[in-house]
């Protein structure tokens, strides 16, 4: 029984032996099988074989160990040689630095010193090419020129910006021609075909005219020039401005060489153009007739309000109103004329039938001829006078409203005001133009509308003072022949 125990006890001490050897590879390969011991003999034999191949590999692994010591103290070594080094030539190159910065501004002092002058026209040089280059990108001469020439300027003015370069007699001689071209096309009239844009953005090609460095003009309208720089250099304007300006144009255009004639031009290359397009007219500030795009009333679109709107279209039933009664009473007048150098009465005339009434009672007494008369001119008269009252009512109103639509303005631009305060004017400006607009509209219509009164009552009184003097002569007529007395 003790003898089984020990041999136990001896097997399990040589499986841990063993144990460790499964863990190196190297070791496990060399050393031969381990077989289950028989007896003690065998298994003391495997004990002194383990014990023989562990020594050896010890062994080898410190060898290795104390190779791979001396290799990394060898390049710890050598990385202190390198450290070494650096440093000394890190110093090298430091003093080689401090040489070269004084050396830098020795010869700094000794170029200045050489330039003298010559650094005055570096400055004028770049001031020159950078002003020049501004002035060709809005320049209309840039149209009819095929090389970039601001492009050519820019690298001009960067090099001069540096100042450690002369510019060459080459590009001072360049820089002169393009100032020279500039100047001389400032003062040409030239005509060439050029692509236009429109407002949709149909484009075309069609003959411009440059008047120098201030109009581009083509089929009796002014081009607008966006720049050399623009994807479309040439454009159609939004709007042409007034006829006084546009008609210069076309004369300008059908003009022979040689002659002088006006023209509009714009000396800040369509600064002042475009002010004028995008100013309001008097169209803009009245109103179009029918509106914009859901205005359901006549002016409504203009700067005088609804108040305006009203004005104007009573100033324009008046208009009719004058118009159809000067035109009606000129008609009238012509043929009571020809109707008192007539024997024969017309009934196409007031005359002519005041006339008629006489004719038909020639036998009557002068009493009854003179009522008859009196009835048959007092018939003619609202014929002769109609509208005559409605034209002179509007006469009065038309001001009266002006005046109501300027205290409308004036209550907008005071309401204005009070939200807003008085810091931005254009809250102001609404009230103010419909109270102005509105007084104008006023003045507008009534002037009109009291001169055509005037004239429409004095016809109108002519052609019943007609009637009236021809009535009293045939009353007086009648009663010489009859022999009866007037009263």
């Amino acid at each position: 029984m003790k003898a089984k125990t020990l041999f136990k006890a001896i097997s399990l001490a040589a499986a841990l032996l063993c144990a460790p050897l499964s863990m190196a590879q190297e070791a496990a390969s060399e050393a031969p099988a381990v077989n289950q011991a028989r007896d003690f003999s065998e298994l003391l034999r495997n004990i002194n074989q383990r014990r023989v191949v562990e020594a050896r590999d010890n062994a080898r692994r410190e060898q290795a160990f104390r190779s791979d010591r001396n290799q990394q103290q060898k390049l710890l070594n050598d990385a202190k040689a390198e450290r070494t080094r650096e440093e000394q030539r890190s110093e090298r190159l430091e003093t080689t630095f401090e040489e070269n910065e004084i050396r830098i501004g020795e010869l700094t002092t000794q170029l200045d010193a050489r330039l003298g002058s010559l650094r005055e026209l570096f400055g004028v040089l770049q001031q020159v090419a950078g002003d020049t280059r501004g002035s060709l990108e809005g320049s209309f001469v840039s149209l009819q020129q095929t090389e970039d020439r601001g492009q050519w300027l820019g690298d001009l003015a960067k090099k001069m910006g540096t100042a450690t370069e002369l510019a060459t007699i080459e590009e001072m001689s360049r820089l002169q021609a393009i100032l020279m071209e500039e100047m001389i096309g400032s003062g040409e009239i030239v005509t060439f075909e050029q692509q236009v844009t429109s407002l949709s953005g149909e484009q075309r090609t069609v003959p411009v005219t440059r008047v120098g460095n201030f109009a581009l003009v083509s089929d009796g309208e002014f081009l607008n020039y966006r720049g050399i720089a623009a994807d479309v250099p040439v454009i159609d304007l939004a709007r042409q401005p007034e006829s006084r300006f546009t008609n210069t144009i076309e004369d300008f255009e059908e003009t022979a060489a040689g002659e002088l004639v006006p023209l509009a031009i714009d000396p800040t290359r369509g600064q002042l153009l475009g002010v004028l397009v995008n100013a309001a007219t008097w169209g803009d500030r009245i109103g179009s007739l029918g509106g914009e795009e859901g205005c359901r009333m006549p002016f409504c679109d203009g700067d005088g309000g609804p108040m305006g709107s009203a004005i104007l279209i009573l100033g324009f039933i008046g208009l009719l109103l004058s118009l159809e009664r000067l035109f009606s009473l000129f008609v009238m007048g012509g043929k009571v004329n020809s109707q008192k150098k007539s024997d024969t009465a017309s009934d196409g005339n007031p005359l002519g039938r005041v006339l008629g009434i006489y004719q038909n009672n020639k036998d009557v007494d002068v009493e009854t001829l003179e009522l008859k008369l009196g009835e048959a001119i007092l018939g003619e008269t609202p014929k002769i006078t109609r509208n005559v009252t409605i034209i002179q009512v509007i006469s009065i109103v038309a001001p009266l409203m002006g005046l109501l639509g300027t205290v409308i303005g004036m209550i907008q631009t005071f309401q204005a005001i009070t939200l807003f305060g008085t810091g931005d004017p254009k809250t102001m400006a609404g009230g103010i133009s419909t109270a102005l607009m509105t007084t104008v509209l006023g003045l507008v219509v009534a002037i009109p509308m009291t001169l055509f009164h005037a004239i429409i009552a004095a016809k109108s009184k002519g052609i019943i003072h007609v009637l009236e003097e021809q009535s009293a002569g045939i009353i007086a007529d009648h009663a010489e022949r009859t022999g009866q007395a007037l009263e």
